[in-house]
């Protein structure tokens, strides 16, 4: 077990300034081996390490229902010995889809296969996440294993919306601009959605207001061209993220952790940028919400990003500081000892990993071999683990 104040809930971490917490954060991080191996406790889930797994769509659902495929992938992860394995954007509304293909938690009867996932993730020691998706301008488009292309109303295509009549590029529809009517129903989707996903056992929800999509849509002044309560100003241009967060709050129950997925900036002059989200992280925080995803762009095609390994660690690690709040650091972190460097100087809470856990899905327990910590195994594989290692044991619901 790590040192009990590097949880979230210990009075060392909730007295004082935000910087101070973080220092002293920080001090107890770099006298452990593995920063990385570490419990982190956000109200009443602990998990049982710092390494999760992002939410990577998969395209591989009809009608928006999880798939064997699902349970397979998302449970190999859990194998894996991540301690957070996050499902993939799942629509709020069938409109908010991507693809036709995407997953979907906007009515009822999705819940049973996701529960049967939850299952299996918990029966493996990890906790299981959901991330809360609108598509918005970027909706209705075919899936992305050939040629991603617009849908046609004869192949199922449906009008996409938006903050403002503005495309994301040529080949993408022209969105509807949401009345308020519409908004108001937007929020209520999420709110709705998120019931469904306690229903279905999850241990965290994320709010996706990133990549691009409806919610970061109307943050960025690149697609939010509105004059009304929902544009123009910073202020404004927040108040449909934080009406959301504001009401998956209010029916998420109160022992369970709230996330949000942001993109820090979008590497576009006159867009979002990372001063905006700092203010962001601060409004969230004061809403309840307990850790900001910190990713980056997707608004708009062709911008210029400085890809390279953990090129968006700066925007965790910023956001933290600043905003007094936990954060994911997302984005290009292959290797156990970048990603144990990350928690263990205080750049981020929670490594979350997506292409790397492709093609390795037990890439937490590889990090702590090369970390030379001991991890829990599944006790079918343990005949093949490392000396020292230990069966793993579930965590409840």
């Amino acid at each position: 077990m790590g040192h009990p104040a590097l949880r979230m809930g210990h009075p060392a971490l909730r007295m004082g300034h935000p910087a101070l917490n973080l220092r002293w954060a920080v001090f107890i991080q770099k006298s452990m081996s593995a920063a990385l191996l570490s419990p982190l406790k956000i109200r009443s889930v602990e998990f049982s390490n710092r390494v999760g797994v992002s939410s990577m769509c998969q395209y591989s659902s009809e009608d928006g229902f999880a798939t064997d495929w699902h349970l397979v992938h998302l449970g190999a992860r859990a194998q894996g010995g991540a301690g957070l394995v996050m499902v993939e954007a799942s629509a709020v509304t069938p409109e908010g889809r991507i693809s036709d293909c995407d997953l979907g938690i906007w009515k009822d009867e999705h819940v049973a296969q996701l529960r049967r996932i939850v299952e299996f993730i918990h029966g493996q020691g990890a906790r299981a996440g959901i991330q809360l998706a609108h598509a918005g301008r970027k909706a209705s488009m075919s899936t992305p294993f050939g040629e991603q292309k617009l849908l046609t109303p004869e192949e199922g295509g449906w009008q996409t919306v938006g903050p403002s009549a503005v495309a994301f590029s040529p080949t993408y529809q022209v969105p509807k601009a949401l009345d308020k009517a519409e908004i108001d129903a937007t929020f209520e989707a999420f709110g709705a959605a998120a019931k469904r996903a306690f229903a279905a056992g999850f241990d965290v929800v994320e709010i996706h207001a990133a990549h691009g999509y409806l919610l970061h849509e109307f943050l960025s002044p690149l697609a939010n061209q509105r004059t009304d309560a929902y544009g123009g100003s910073l202020e404004n241009r927040m108040r449909l993220t934080l009406e959301v967060a504001e009401r998956v709050r209010a029916v998420w129950p109160e022992h369970l952790p709230l996330f949000v997925r942001i993109s820090a900036t979008d590497w576009v002059e006159g867009g979002w940028n990372a001063d905006e989200s700092v203010e962001l992280a601060r409004e969230l925080r004061e809403r309840g919400v307990d850790l900001v995803d910190c990713s980056s762009g997707g608004m708009v095609p062709g911008a210029q990003i400085p890809l390279g390994p953990g090129y968006q660690v700066q925007f965790a690690e910023r956001i933290r500081r600043e905003a007094g709040i936990a954060t994911a650091a997302v984005g290009m972190i292959t290797e156990a000892a970048q990603a144990n460097e990350i928690v263990a100087e205080g750049k981020a809470d929670l490594v979350l990993l997506a292409r790397e856990m492709l093609r390795d899905p037990y890439w937490a327990v590889h990090a702590a071999q090369s970390l030379g910590e001991a991890a829990s195994w599944p006790k079918q594989y343990l005949r093949a683990a490392p000396e020292k290692s230990r069966a793993r044991k579930g965590v409840g619901g």
